[in-house]
C-alpha cells in the first residue's frame, strides 16, 4: 500500500472520529487515575479483606472448617493482589475457568500488543479503565477459586446500608410517584413532560450515591430528592433532556389495540437509593404510556462496590414491598407485578463486567449489541458507563459526544452521569475553562452532571 493511500486512510479515520486519543492511565503521575490506583484501589481491597474476616464466624456456621479454610485462602489471595497492585507488578492471567476468563485473558493479550517496547501490562502503566475492571474481576476470582464462598457478595453490606439509610428520601419519592399515578389521567402533555423531566433528573442525581468513589464510605441520600432539583439545575453542564423526551414521543407507535409499543433499556449503575430512582422513573414511563417494555441491565457479579446485581435488584423490590409505609409498599407491589407480567425484565450479560470500551461491543458481544438495537431508547446510568461509552480517553472537551462513541450507536442513547472521572466531551468552546476556574475538581467531585444524548439518526 502506497504512502498516499496510508495518508488517505488516516485522514478518513480522523475525519470520521475513529482515531482516539490516549487512554487515561495511572502512568500520568498526579492525575486522578494515578491517585485512584495509588490510594483508592488498596483501600477498597483492604475493606474487602476486612469484610471476609468479619464474616469468618458465619462461614464457619454455614460451611464448617471448609468455610474457614476458604476464607483464609481468599484473604491470602487478596493480600497478594494488593501487594502486586502497590508495587506495579505485571497483571496476571485469570485461572478460574469461569465463563468470561478467556475473554479477559484475550483482552490482556490485546493490551500487551499495545504496550511500548514490549513492557508488561501492569497496574500503573496500563489504561485505568482496564486495571480498575481487572481489580474487581480478580476479587471475584478470589471467591470463585474458594468454594463454598464463590457466591458471597463482598459488597452486600454497603449496598444494604445505603438502601436503609436513604429510607426517608425513598418514602418521599414513592409518595410523589403514587400521587402522579393517581392524577395521570388528568395530565396534559406539558404536565406529563414536566414530570418526566423531573424524574429523569432525580435518576440523574441519584447517581451521586456511588460507594466505589467514596471507597465504601456512607454515601446515602437523606434529603428530599424532588425538593433538591432546583438547587442542582445549574450544575447540569450538558442537558439534552428535551431530545430524550422527543425520542420517547416519536416512539409512540400505536398498534391496532391502541397500546404503546416503545421499549426502553436502562443500563443500571448503583444499588441502594440510585436503583430506586431508576425503578421510579421506569414505573412512570409505563404508567404514563410512554413505554410498554422496560429492560433493566445489571451486573452478573459484584462490581465496583455498589453496582446492581440480580440479587440486589430482586432484594430492593422485596424490601420496598415489605416497607411499613403505604406508598412505598404500593410502589414495591406494582414493581413486582411489572416483573411478573413481563413488562419489566432484568438481564445481566457478562459483557457489562468486561473491561472493553462499548465501541467493541458489536464485535465482541454481537448478541448484546443486536438486543440493544431493538430498543427505542437506551439510558446509560453513571460514570463507569460513560467512561466505557467514550473509551475513557483524553478527549478534548469540545469533541462531539457522537464522535467519542466511535461508532457505538445501536439505538438512540442517553448518558445520565454525575462526573467522577476526568473524561468529558460535548462541551461548548470555553465551557471547560470556565468550569476549571470556578472549581478545579469539577470533573471528579460528583457535583456536576450531564444528560447527554446521541442518536444514529441525528445529523452529525
Amino acid at each position: 500500500m502506497g504512502v498516499n493511500t496510508h495518508f488517505f486512510l488516516f485522514a478518513k479515520m480522523e475525519a470520521e472520529g475513529m482515531l482516539a486519543p490516549l487512554s487515561l492511565s495511572a502512568e500520568f503521575e498526579g492525575s486522578f487515575a494515578y491517585l485512584t490506583v495509588r490510594d483508592r484501589f488498596p483501600t477498597i481491597l483492604t475493606k474487602v479483606i476486612d469484610t471476609l474476616h468479619r464474616n469468618k464466624d458465619n462461614f464457619f456456621k454455614e460451611y464448617g472448617k471448609e468455610g474457614i479454610q476458604a476464607e483464609k485462602t481468599a484473604i491470602s489471595f487478596l493480600s497478594k493482589l494488593r501487594n502486586e497492585l502497590q508495587t506495579d507488578k505485571p497483571v496476571l492471567s485469570l485461572t478460574d475457568n469461569a465463563e468470561d476468563s478467556e475473554a479477559w485473558n484475550e483482552y490482556m493479550r490485546r493490551q500487551q500488543d499495545l504496550m511500548e517496547d514490549g513492557r508488561p501490562v501492569s497496574w500503573f502503566k496500563s489504561p485505568w479503565l482496564y486495571v480498575e475492571c481487572y481489580m474487581y474481576r480478580r476479587i471475584q476470582e478470589a471467591l470463585y477459586m474458594n468454594p463454598p464462598m464463590d457466591k458471597f457478595d463482598v459488597f452486600k453490606e454497603g449496598k444494604t446500608q445505603s438502601f436503609f439509610e436513604s429510607q426517608q428520601a425513598i418514602k418521599t419519592l414513592c409518595t410523589y410517584l403514587q400521587e402522579l399515578i393517581t392524577n395521570m389521567e388528568n395530565m396534559t402533555e406539558i404536565q406529563l413532560r414536566d414530570n418526566f423531566l423531573k424524574l429523569l433528573q432525580v435518576s440523574l442525581w441519584g447517581n451521586k450515591c456511588d460507594l466505589s468513589i467514596s471507597a465504601g464510605q456512607d454515601n446515602s441520600q437523606k434529603s428530599s430528592p424532588i425538593d433538591s432539583l432546583p438547587d442542582f439545575q445549574r450544575f447540569i453542564i450538558v442537558d439534552d433532556s428535551s431530545m430524550v423526551w422527543s425520542t420517547l414521543v416519536a416512539a409512540q407507535g400505536a398498534g391496532s389495540s391502541g397500546m404503546k409499543h416503545a421499549r426502553v433499556d436502562i443500563i443500571l449503575d448503583n444499588a441502594g437509593f440510585e436503583l430506586v430512582t431508576d425503578l421510579v422513573l421506569a414505573d412512570f414511563l409505563v404508567s404514563a404510556g410512554l413505554a410498554k417494555q422496560i429492560r433493566f441491565h445489571g451486573k452478573s457479579i459484584p462490581w465496583f462496590v455498589s453496582d446492581v446485581t440480580k440479587q440486589d435488584f430482586e432484594w430492593t423490590i422485596m424490601q420496598t414491598m415489605a416497607a411499613n409505609h403505604k406508598w412505598m409498599s404500593a410502589s414495591g407491589v406494582q414493581w413486582k407485578h411489572f416483573m411478573k407480567e413481563g413488562t419489566w425484565s432484568y438481564h445481566d450479560h457478562f459483557f457489562w463486567t468486561l473491561p472493553h470500551e462499548f465501541c467493541d461491543m458489536a464485535m465482541d458481544a454481537a448478541d448484546l449489541y443486536s438486543t440493544l438495537q431493538g430498543s427505542d431508547l437506551i439510558l446509560f446510568k453513571g460514570d463507569l458507563n460513560y467512561r466505557k461509552l467514550t473509551g475513557d480517553r483524553k478527549w478534548e472537551h469540545t469533541v462531539p459526544f457522537d464522535q467519542a462513541l466511535r461508532g457505538f450507536q445501536p439505538a438512540p442513547l442517553c448518558s445520565l452521569r454525575t462526573l467522577k472521572a476526568d473524561v468529558q466531551v460535548g462541551l461548548k468552546p470555553g465551557q471547560a475553562e470556565k468550569l476549571s476556574s470556578q472549581d478545579p475538581d469539577w470533573m471528579t467531585n460528583g457535583r456536576y452532571a450531564v444528560v447527554q444524548f446521541s442518536s444514529p439518526c441525528r445529523e452529525q
